[in-house]
C-alpha cells in the first residue's frame, strides 16, 4: 500500500509539472495554443496509467505551479477548465463492473466518454465568462467588441479607423454572425481537444503496456439514446438572452462535435470491407482538415445514425462474412 501511494505521488508530481510547463508557454505563436491544448495529456496519462489519485495531485500541482506567473484567478480557471476535466475523464475511463452472468468486466462505454468530452468542452470554456463580463458592458456587447478587435487584427485595421472588410458591405452584420457562432465553436474546439487527448493518452499507454482496460471498438461506439433530446434542448435554449443562452450554445457546440465524431466512426465502420479503405479515410480527413465545413456533414451523419441506425442497416445489407476456405 505504501508503494502504491508513493508511486502515485511521484507520477502525479511529474505529470503536474509537465502540465504546468505546457500551460506556461507564452511564445505568441500557434505553438502557444498547441501547448495549452496538450496540457491535460500528462494528467490523463497519470489517471489512466496509474490512478485518478495521481491525476488529482497532478491537477493541483499544475494549478499551483502556474499561479505565480498568471495569478490565483487564472490558476483557479486552469484547475476548473483543464485539470479537473482531465481527472474526471481518467476516473471514468477506468470504471468497470462485473457482469452478473459471465463475471467479465464491463468497462465504461466509449460513447459515454465521448459525451463527457462534449460536456467538459462546454465547461472548460465557461471560465472565460469571467474575462468577458465586466461592470460596464453586457455579455453581448463585450463579445461584439472582442470580435471587432479580432477582425481588426485579422485585416490589419488600426484603432480609430472605420471597420472596412473587403467584400463585406456591412461589417457589423459579420460581427453579429461571429458573435452567434463564437460560443458553439469554442466549445466544439475544446470538446475536440478533450477527445483527442483522451485517445492519445490511451494510445500512449497501450503502446507502453500500461493501459488498464481493453482497447474498445471505437468505430462501433454510440452516444446515449437521450443525447438528441439534450441537443435539441440546448439549441432551443441558446436563443435565450444573456448568460443562459451563451451557456446553452456552449453545450450545443460540444454535442454537435460529439455527433461529428460519431459520423467519423460510422465511416470507419461501414468501410471495413471496402477495397481502398485507407485511401478513402485519408481523403476524408484531409478534406475536413483543409475545408473544415464538411465536419458539419459528419455531425449530420451522426444525428441520422442515432435515428435510423445506419451501421446496422449497412451490416444487414452486407450480410454475414464469407466462410473460410
Amino acid at each position: 500500500m505504501t508503494r502504491f501511494w508513493l508511486q502515485n505521488a511521484l507520477v502525479g508530481l511529474g505529470a503536474g509539472l509537465c502540465a504546468a510547463v505546457l500551460l506556461s508557454a507564452t511564445s505568441n505563436s500557434a505553438l502557444t495554443f498547441l501547448f495549452y491544448a496538450l496540457a491535460s495529456l500528462p494528467i490523463l496519462i497519470a489517471a489512466i496509467g496509474w490512478s485518478h489519485w495521481a491525476a488529482l495531485l497532478a491537477g493541483v500541482v499544475a494549478a499551483v505551479g502556474i499561479a505565480p506567473a498568471v495569478g490565483p484567478t487564472d490558476a483557479f480557471g486552469v484547475l476548473l477548465g483543464v485539470a479537473l476535466p482531465a481527472w474526471w475523464l481518467g476516473y471514468l475511463t477506468l470504471l468497470a463492473r462485473a457482469d452478473t452472468t459471465t463475471g467479465e468486466l464491463e468497462w465504461y462505454p466509449p460513447g459515454r466518454l465521448l459525451l463527457w468530452c462534449a460536456i467538459l468542452g462546454a465547461v472548460g470554456i465557461a471560465p472565460l465568462l469571467f474575462d468577458f463580463l465586466n461592470r460596464d458592458a453586457t455579455l453581448a456587447q463585450t463579445l461584439r467588441q472582442f470580435m471587432r478587435q479580432a477582425l481588426r487584427a485579422q485585416f490589419q485595421i488600426p484603432e480609430g479607423q472605420p471597420l472596412v472588410i473587403p467584400g463585406v458591405e456591412n461589417p457589423e452584420w459579420l460581427v453579429g454572425i461571429l458573435v452567434a457562432l463564437a460560443a458553439p465553436l469554442w466549445a466544439a474546439v475544446l470538446a475536440l481537444i478533450e477527445t483527442l487527448n483522451l485517445w492519445l493518452a490511451a494510445l500512449v499507454l497501450r503502446i507502453s503496456g500500461r493501459l488498464r482496460r481493453p482497447w474498445p471498438d471505437l468505430a462501433a461506439m454510440r452516444l446515449p439514446s437521450a443525447t438528441p433530446l439534450a441537443l435539441a434542448a440546448a439549441l432551443a435554449a441558446s436563443f435565450a438572452p444573456g448568460v443562459p443562452g451563451f451557456v446553452a450554445a456552449l453545450l450545443a457546440g460540444g454535442l454537435m462535435l460529439a455527433y461529428a465524431v460519431i459520423g467519423f466512426a460510422i465511416m470507419h465502420d461501414v468501410s471495413r470491407h471496402l477495397h481502398g479503405r485507407v485511401v478513402m479515410l485519408i481523403g476524408m480527413y484531409a478534406t475536413v482538415t483543409v475545408l473544415r465545413w464538411p465536419v458539419l456533414l459528419m455531425g449530420l451523419l451522426g444525428l441520422i445514425d442515432s435515428a435510423l441506425d445506419l451501421r446496422a442497416r449497412v451490416a444487414a445489407a452486407r450480410g454475414p462474412p464469407a466462410p473460410l476456405a
